[in-house]
Protein backbone atom coordinates (compact mmCIF):
# COMPACT_ATOMS: atom_id res chain seq x y z
CA UNK A 1 0.00 0.00 0.00
CA UNK A 2 1.11 3.62 -0.26
CA UNK A 3 -0.38 7.39 0.71
CA UNK A 4 -0.81 8.96 -2.29
CA UNK A 5 -2.59 11.46 -0.71
CA UNK A 6 -3.37 13.13 2.84
CA UNK A 7 -5.91 15.80 3.68
CA UNK A 8 -6.16 16.97 7.47
CA UNK A 9 -7.54 20.07 9.13
CA UNK A 10 -5.79 23.22 10.39
CA UNK A 11 -7.48 26.01 12.88
CA UNK A 12 -4.43 28.54 11.65
CA UNK A 13 -3.59 28.01 8.02
CA UNK A 14 -0.99 31.23 7.85
CA UNK A 15 1.13 29.30 11.38
CA UNK A 16 0.63 25.83 9.24
CA UNK A 17 2.10 27.44 5.86
CA UNK A 18 4.97 28.78 8.37
CA UNK A 19 6.15 25.79 9.74
CA UNK A 20 6.02 23.66 6.73
CA UNK A 21 7.44 26.09 4.24
CA UNK A 22 9.79 27.77 6.05
CA UNK A 23 11.10 25.09 9.47
CA UNK A 24 10.32 21.86 7.34
CA UNK A 25 11.32 23.51 3.89
CA UNK A 26 8.77 21.40 2.03
CA UNK A 27 7.57 22.26 -1.76
CA UNK A 28 4.73 24.05 -1.96
CA UNK A 29 2.00 23.16 -4.56
CA UNK A 30 -0.85 25.42 -4.16
CA UNK A 31 -2.39 27.83 -1.95
CA UNK A 32 -5.27 29.84 -1.23
CA UNK A 33 -7.32 31.90 1.44
CA UNK A 34 -8.35 28.90 3.18
CA UNK A 35 -5.96 25.54 1.90
CA UNK A 36 -2.72 24.57 0.82
CA UNK A 37 -0.76 21.69 0.16
CA UNK A 38 2.84 20.12 -0.56
CA UNK A 39 4.45 17.80 -2.52
CA UNK A 40 6.42 15.49 -0.18
CA UNK A 41 8.25 12.50 -2.37
CA UNK A 42 5.55 10.52 -3.66
CA UNK A 43 2.92 12.01 -1.57
CA UNK A 44 0.43 15.37 -1.07
CA UNK A 45 0.43 16.86 2.59
CA UNK A 46 -3.09 19.17 2.09
CA UNK A 47 -4.51 21.55 4.97
CA UNK A 48 -7.62 22.82 4.59
CA UNK A 49 -8.71 25.82 7.43
CA UNK A 50 -10.88 25.23 10.00
CA UNK A 51 -12.33 26.65 12.69
CA UNK A 52 -12.56 25.17 15.76
CA UNK A 53 -10.86 21.81 15.29
CA UNK A 54 -9.88 19.85 18.94
CA UNK A 55 -7.15 17.39 18.82
CA UNK A 56 -4.09 16.43 17.10
CA UNK A 57 -3.24 14.18 14.26
CA UNK A 58 -0.84 11.48 13.99
CA UNK A 59 1.46 11.02 10.60
CA UNK A 60 4.99 9.73 9.58
CA UNK A 61 6.94 10.75 7.12
CA UNK A 62 8.86 7.78 5.08
CA UNK A 63 13.00 8.48 5.28
CA UNK A 64 16.30 6.04 3.42
CA UNK A 65 16.85 3.62 5.95
CA UNK A 66 20.14 4.90 7.03
CA UNK A 67 19.41 7.93 7.36
CA UNK A 68 18.02 8.63 11.33
CA UNK A 69 20.79 9.89 12.89
CA UNK A 70 20.78 13.00 10.27
CA UNK A 71 17.14 13.21 10.46
CA UNK A 72 17.58 13.53 13.96
CA UNK A 73 20.35 15.99 13.75
CA UNK A 74 18.53 17.81 11.13
CA UNK A 75 15.09 18.36 12.28
CA UNK A 76 16.92 19.03 15.91
CA UNK A 77 18.34 22.45 14.66
CA UNK A 78 14.61 23.38 14.23
CA UNK A 79 12.37 22.24 16.65
CA UNK A 80 12.52 20.21 19.99
CA UNK A 81 12.44 16.36 19.49
CA UNK A 82 10.01 13.97 21.73
CA UNK A 83 11.73 11.65 23.63
CA UNK A 84 10.43 8.56 24.23
CA UNK A 85 9.90 6.37 27.75
CA UNK A 86 13.94 5.70 28.15
CA UNK A 87 14.68 9.86 27.45
CA UNK A 88 15.79 9.22 24.04
CA UNK A 89 15.17 10.32 20.65
CA UNK A 90 15.57 7.72 18.40
CA UNK A 91 13.13 5.01 19.32
CA UNK A 92 14.05 1.80 17.88
CA UNK A 93 11.17 -0.81 16.51
CA UNK A 94 12.56 -3.98 16.37
CA UNK A 95 10.12 -6.14 15.32
CA UNK A 96 9.39 -3.62 12.40
CA UNK A 97 12.67 -3.32 11.67
CA UNK A 98 12.46 0.01 11.71
CA UNK A 99 14.01 3.79 13.94
CA UNK A 100 11.94 6.59 14.33
CA UNK A 101 12.10 9.91 15.78
CA UNK A 102 9.34 12.34 16.29
CA UNK A 103 8.55 15.93 16.73
CA UNK A 104 5.62 18.33 16.84
CA UNK A 105 4.13 21.05 14.46
CA UNK A 106 2.60 24.01 15.07
CA UNK A 107 -0.53 22.44 15.71
CA UNK A 108 0.85 19.85 17.92
CA UNK A 109 0.23 17.14 15.66
CA UNK A 110 2.65 14.29 16.02
CA UNK A 111 5.06 13.71 13.34
CA UNK A 112 8.04 11.16 12.69
CA UNK A 113 10.33 10.35 10.64
CA UNK A 114 10.65 6.51 10.06
CA UNK A 115 13.29 4.86 8.70
CA UNK A 116 12.59 0.80 7.78
CA UNK A 117 15.20 -1.36 7.01
CA UNK A 118 13.23 -3.81 5.43
CA UNK A 119 12.36 -1.26 2.47
CA UNK A 120 16.25 -1.19 1.51
CA UNK A 121 16.10 2.44 0.06
CA UNK A 122 20.14 3.69 1.54
CA UNK A 123 21.02 7.27 0.07
CA UNK A 124 24.79 8.73 0.09
CA UNK A 125 23.01 12.17 -0.60
CA UNK A 126 22.99 14.60 3.10
CA UNK A 127 19.76 14.59 4.66
CA UNK A 128 17.58 17.53 4.03
CA UNK A 129 14.09 18.29 2.96
CA UNK A 130 14.23 16.65 -0.22
CA UNK A 131 15.13 13.18 1.71
CA UNK A 132 11.78 12.58 2.59
CA UNK A 133 10.46 10.33 0.29
CA UNK A 134 7.03 9.97 1.31
CA UNK A 135 4.20 10.08 3.42
CA UNK A 136 4.38 6.11 5.47
CA UNK A 137 1.54 6.32 7.59
CA UNK A 138 -1.91 8.05 8.72
CA UNK A 139 -3.23 7.31 12.58
CA UNK A 140 -6.95 7.24 12.69
CA UNK A 141 -9.01 7.33 15.94
CA UNK A 142 -11.72 4.89 16.45
CA UNK A 143 -13.62 4.15 19.60
CA UNK A 144 -13.51 -0.07 18.37
CA UNK A 145 -10.34 0.07 15.94
CA UNK A 146 -10.83 -4.21 14.83
CA UNK A 147 -14.48 -2.93 13.88
CA UNK A 148 -12.87 0.14 11.65
CA UNK A 149 -9.97 -2.30 10.43
CA UNK A 150 -12.41 -4.61 8.80
CA UNK A 151 -14.67 -2.39 7.58
CA UNK A 152 -11.25 -0.43 6.18
CA UNK A 153 -10.20 -4.46 4.66
CA UNK A 154 -13.56 -5.14 3.02
CA UNK A 155 -13.95 -1.98 1.28
CA UNK A 156 -10.29 -0.87 0.12
CA UNK A 157 -8.55 -4.50 0.00
CA UNK A 158 -6.19 -3.75 2.70
CA UNK A 159 -4.86 -6.51 4.92
CA UNK A 160 -3.40 -6.79 8.54
CA UNK A 161 0.30 -5.67 8.43
CA UNK A 162 1.89 -8.79 8.99
CA UNK A 163 4.67 -7.56 12.03
CA UNK A 164 1.78 -6.36 13.75
CA UNK A 165 0.05 -5.35 16.06
CA UNK A 166 -3.58 -6.83 16.09
CA UNK A 167 -4.83 -5.31 19.64
CA UNK A 168 -8.42 -4.27 20.45
CA UNK A 169 -7.16 -0.96 20.94
CA UNK A 170 -4.41 -0.83 18.78
CA UNK A 171 -3.98 -2.28 14.68
CA UNK A 172 -1.89 -1.84 12.08
CA UNK A 173 -3.12 -2.15 8.46
CA UNK A 174 -0.97 -2.30 4.99
CA UNK A 175 2.71 -2.88 4.59
CA UNK A 176 6.54 -1.36 5.08
CA UNK A 177 5.52 1.24 2.15
CA UNK A 178 2.36 2.99 3.74
CA UNK A 179 0.18 1.61 6.74
CA UNK A 180 -2.90 2.94 8.29
CA UNK A 181 -2.50 2.64 12.42
CA UNK A 182 -5.79 2.77 14.22
CA UNK A 183 -5.87 3.82 17.66
CA UNK A 184 -8.76 3.11 20.23
CA UNK A 185 -9.69 6.49 22.23
CA UNK A 186 -7.88 5.75 25.55
CA UNK A 187 -4.52 5.79 24.67
CA UNK A 188 -1.76 8.81 23.70
CA UNK A 189 -0.08 9.38 20.65
CA UNK A 190 3.69 7.60 21.19
CA UNK A 191 5.73 9.33 22.46
CA UNK A 192 4.00 11.69 23.58
CA UNK A 193 1.54 12.48 26.11
CA UNK A 194 -1.16 13.54 23.28
CA UNK A 195 -4.65 11.57 23.82
CA UNK A 196 -5.48 10.43 20.66
CA UNK A 197 -8.87 11.44 19.69
CA UNK A 198 -10.89 11.39 16.49
CA UNK A 199 -10.34 14.17 14.34
CA UNK A 200 -11.88 13.87 10.43
CA UNK A 201 -9.55 13.03 7.59
CA UNK A 202 -9.20 12.37 4.24
CA UNK A 203 -6.70 9.98 2.56
CA UNK A 204 -6.03 8.58 -1.04
CA UNK A 205 -4.34 5.51 -0.88
CA UNK A 206 -2.60 3.05 -3.71
CA UNK A 207 -3.41 -1.15 -3.11
CA UNK A 208 -1.70 -2.33 -6.09
CA UNK A 209 -2.53 -0.57 -9.06
CA UNK A 210 -5.78 0.84 -7.64
CA UNK A 211 -6.24 4.14 -5.86
CA UNK A 212 -9.04 4.23 -3.09
CA UNK A 213 -10.05 7.11 -0.95
CA UNK A 214 -10.74 7.02 3.00
CA UNK A 215 -13.03 9.02 4.78
CA UNK A 216 -13.17 9.56 8.35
Amino acid sequence: MKIRALELTTNNLKQTEGFYTDVLGLKMNEVSSHSLSYTIGSSVLHFTEKAGEAGVYHFAFNIPCNKINEALNWIASKVDPITNEAGEYITNFKNWNAHSVYFFDNNKNILEFIARGDLENSSAEPFTSNSILSINEVGIVAQKPLKLARQLINSHGLEYFEKGPKREDFTVLGDDNGLVVISGTDRNWYPSRELAKQRSLKMKIQVNTTLREIYV
